[in-house]
């Protein structure tokens, strides 16, 4: 049981210093949800694997790989595909691609 316990210490610690850093939108997508998937898969892999650290560390792995991976096309960055004139003359952007 305590070794239970110090896994999921390690991987909220983890998730947690992650989660805090300032960086541009698209990095920060990835580096949260690399976090939070490395957590939740540290958790879930503890408890079926009935404690064993291995276990934890797996579903850290998986989950942090594939949190990152989500975390990255949800915070993929639009371009502009059509440009237009707003009444000053200024070149806006009319049309964004996802």
């Amino acid at each position: 049981m305590k070794r239970k316990a110090i896994v999921l210490v390690l991987a909220l610690a983890g998730a947690v210093s992650l989660s805090a850093c300032q960086t541009p939108q698209q990095q920060q997508g990835t580096f949260v949800g690399g976090a939070l998937g490395a957590g939740t898969g540290a958790l879930i892999g503890s408890a079926v694997s009935n404690g064993s650290p291995g276990g934890a560390i797996a579903g850290a792995v998986i989950g942090g790989v594939g949190g990152a991976m989500v975390g990255n096309a949800v915070t993929r960055p639009h371009h502009c595909v059509r440009h237009g004139y707003d009444v000053y003359g200024n070149r806006i952007c009319v049309r964004w691609s996802s």
